[in-house]
């Protein structure tokens, strides 16, 4: 579905270039895939060429079998590539539905916003006319922005590091919500974490070092790996 053919991305800093993403090879089919590795590595930047935010120095990107490197963010996700912050953002003045509404395209009833609230275990009766604002926590705004990416049931969904600037409940919650994801996906998942809940539930896990891919495969031959600490100088975080 998505392939990275000799992605490398470099930035100048004080007449320096400096290389972020080496020469990465990837393909990306499986169901859940989890993109993990230390910090600075180059995960999130990854995403962001991926979605269309960075466009790569080098080499091509093709989602079913159609060369979108220089395609906008816009465009991806009229192909189906959706996107996640770190932070979600929040909209003064519209509500949890609207939200909803804007994400599916098209005006929903309350009962099938409830639906979607409620795949990401928010209370709707509590969320639906919630306005988006700074009364919501971190991991609220989360779960909303991931019935946002439900409700649009796009082909390819990247989640950056979701479990970020979150406490441990809101964590918790989230885990659960995409253990429930990965049963019900009808595209593919990538969720950047160093998580170990989050990477036992991977179909396929990549390991990104210093911006270069060290380490692919399923997630019963990498997850152990990572736990004895082969493969990169670094172990995941409970």
């Amino acid at each position: 579905m998505l392939e990275l053919r000799n992605i490398s991305y470099s930035v100048e800093n004080n007449n320096k270039t400096i290389d972020i993403i080496k020469n990465v090879n990837l393909k990306i089919e499986d169901r859940f895939v989890a993109i993990t590795g230390p910090n600075g590595g180059g995960k999130s930047t990854l995403a962001k060429i991926i979605a269309g935010i960075i466009k790569p120095t080098e080499g091509k990107i093709f989602f079913e079998g159609q060369d979108i490197t220089d395609l906008s963010i816009t465009d991806r996700a009229k192909m189906g590539i959706s996107y996640a912050f770190q932070q979600p953002v929040r909209f003064k003045g519209l509500t949890v539905k609207d939200l909803i509404n804007l994400a599916a395209g098209r005006e929903l009833n309350v009962h099938e916003v409830c639906e979607y609230l409620s795949q990401v275990g928010l209370c709707a009766k509590d969320y639906v006319t919630r306005e988006v604002n700074d009364s919501l926590s971190g991991g609220e705004l989360k779960r909303i922005e991931i019935a946002m990416i439900i409700a649009r049931g796009k082909k390819l969904s990247v989640f950056d590091e979701p479990e970020a600037g979150i406490d441990l409940w809101s964590f918790n919650n989230l885990i659960q919500v995409f253990e429930a994801l990965h049963e019900m996906a009808h595209g593919s998942i990538i969720i950047i974490s160093h998580q170990e809940r989050i990477l036992k539930i991977a179909d396929k896990i990549v390991v990104l070092a210093d911006g270069e891919l060290v380490a692919q495969g399923s997630g019963e031959e990498i997850f152990p790996q990572l736990q004895n600490g082969n493969n990169v100088c670094w172990r995941i975080s409970k």
